[in-house]
């Protein structure tokens, strides 16, 4: 389905070579001051304790070498950022992101090729979803072009933690949080943006093994009305509860159903959801519960050019069990196929059925 060379308009698909690193990180400014760091290629360390880890990778948090951060100007403008070594920040222990959650997060991916050059893909989606959010939140953001060149700083620094391409990938997380102090129900005074990476293995064990998954009938990830279109820190918190039961139940993940009828299609813990019945590919259409995932969009641009039908619309839950193909995608997971669905207690194979459609590269 997907084995297509992956092109798009208006966007940019990063790829970095070793002497572009080099280059790169000349140009990061040092000011003593503020702690930051030039990452010059003399900060290189040797690569043979990192190549160590590669095989026992797991997704959980690594120390790395540096860290972005980026302060707002009293206008609401970014400034003077950049890189720092890894390490806890200073954050007020009355800041709106721990007592409101007045915050946001971004997550993205860089890639290490075969022939050694490193991808980032569509970061300037990640900088405009950011700032779409941080207007929802009542938070300024940093630019698009700074976002940009602050994660393609961090990942330069980071070089040396980009997995081969066969091992897994680094992660990156931009955060946008209010610092403090406040206590009213206000916007922070103070805002703070932060990029760390980590490298992790894929998400999922298994690669494209089909995953199964539990349909939630009782905890809903968003309402009308709320932030579930948006990556508020807040919108994660709240189906904890449902991801462990369903992972002790032995299932991957968890599809949500929408809060009003409990019958139309949402997302799944982390990803947005597709079916697929003969030339017709279906995903709930955005709205204000829909994250508009950044996967989601380019899966819509190559199914278009493919010649197959999509359609963005209200999706039934029984639409599930009558699909040649259910497969689930974002930045985390890639896109997977579903193997099994389970709704009420009873569990429909999709695997038997579907038509192989998935290619992921």
């Amino acid at each position: 389905m997907f084995n297509v060379q992956l092109s798009f308009t208006n966007t940019t698909i990063f790829q970095f070579s070793s002497s572009f690193m080099a280059q790169h990180h000349l140009q990061l400014a040092a000011t003593s001051s503020h702690g930051w760091l030039r990452a010059t290629p003399s900060d290189a360390h040797s690569e043979t304790s990192a190549d160590k880890r590669w095989d026992s990778l797991a997704f959980n948090p690594v120390k790395t070498d540096y860290i972005y951060v980026m302060k707002s100007c009293k206008d609401g403008s970014f400034s003077n950022g950049g890189l720092r070594q890894y390490g806890n920040i200073e954050i007020s222990p009355s800041a709106a992101v721990l007592n409101y959650g007045q915050g946001i997060i971004e997550n993205l991916k860089a890639y290490k090729n075969k022939n050694g050059s490193i991808i980032l893909f569509r970061v300037e989606e990640n900088g405009l979803r950011m700032r779409v959010g941080a207007d929802r939140m009542c938070m300024p953001a940093p630019t698009i072009e700074q976002f940009v060149e602050a994660v393609t700083s961090t990942v330069s620094a980071n070089e040396r933690w980009v997995p081969p391409s066969n091992k897994g990938f680094l992660h990156v997380q931009p955060l946008l949080m209010g610092n403090g102090p406040v206590l009213s129900l206000i916007p922070a005074p103070e805002f703070i943006f932060l990029i760390y990476v980590t490298p992790v293995r894929n998400y999922f064990e298994g690669g494209l093994k089909p995953i199964n998954v539990v349909v939630e009938n009782d905890i809903h990830r968003a309402t009308l009305g709320g932030v579930g279109n948006i990556k508020a820190i807040g919108n994660y918190a709240g189906i904890m509860k449902a991801q462990a039961k369903a992972k002790a139940n032995g299932f991957s993940d968890v599809l949500y159903l929408d809060s009003i009828h409990n019958r139309y299609l949402e997302e799944f813990s982390t990803a947005n959801v597709f079916i697929v019945k003969d030339n017709t590919i279906s995903t709930p259409v955005l709205g204000r519960t829909i994250l508009p995932g950044i996967t989601r969009k380019s899966i819509i641009e190559i199914a278009h050019r493919q010649g197959f039908k999509v359609e963005e619309r209200l999706v039934p839950v029984e639409e599930l069990f009558d699909a040649d193909e259910v497969f689930c995608c974002g930045n985390a997971v890639c896109v997977l196929p579903v193997g099994s669905i389970t709704l009420n207690g009873k569990r429909t194979t999709i695997e038997e059925k579907s038509v192989p459609l998935i290619r992921h590269h």
